[in-house]
């Protein structure tokens, strides 16, 4: 199984698979599950209840124990630091992207990912990890 240490880089990874090649599957849908308790409007629900500054601990459950088989792993050539991924909202559904709750803080996941060969929004993102470029610079991995 594989294993990462920067959970919010995992999330990264979920949002370039899941919600944006279609390749890993089934598409985690966070409002639907909300739906079957009779939640109608999740962004109002975690507002309602002061949880607009987490990760639901549903969301965070599922995708902390989520399989990304090696296969699928070294299919990611890109990835993008924006605060605004579907993932993000998928676990924090009012969350407004002016708090540090999505910043990727390691890179040392970066072995997970063979063939990632660029990343973007690495200045105006969600990726808080000192001399990033030059991490990105030394395995030949391109940034915006």
């Amino acid at each position: 199984m594989t294993q990462f240490r920067d959970f919010n880089l995992k999330l990264l990874v979920i949002e370039e698979l899941m919600y944006q090649a279609g390749t890993l599957l089934p598409v985690y849908d966070l409002a639907a599950r909300m739906a079957e308790r009779g939640i109608r409007q999740p962004a109002s629900y975690v507002l309602e209840n002061g949880l607009h500054e987490e990760v639901l601990p549903e969301s965070r459950a599922y995708f902390e124990a989520l399989e990304i088989p090696a296969e699928l792993l070294a299919t990611v050539e890109e990835l993008c630091f924006d605060a605004g991924t579907t993932v993000f909202h998928q676990c924090a559904p009012a969350w407004d992207g002016e708090d540090d709750l999505f910043d990727v803080r390691s890179l040392d996941d970066l072995d997970l990912l063979p063939n990632l060969r660029e990343v973007t929004f690495v200045e105006d993102g969600v990726l808080a990890v000192p001399d990033a470029a030059g991490i990105f610079a030394a395995r030949g991995i391109a940034t915006d």
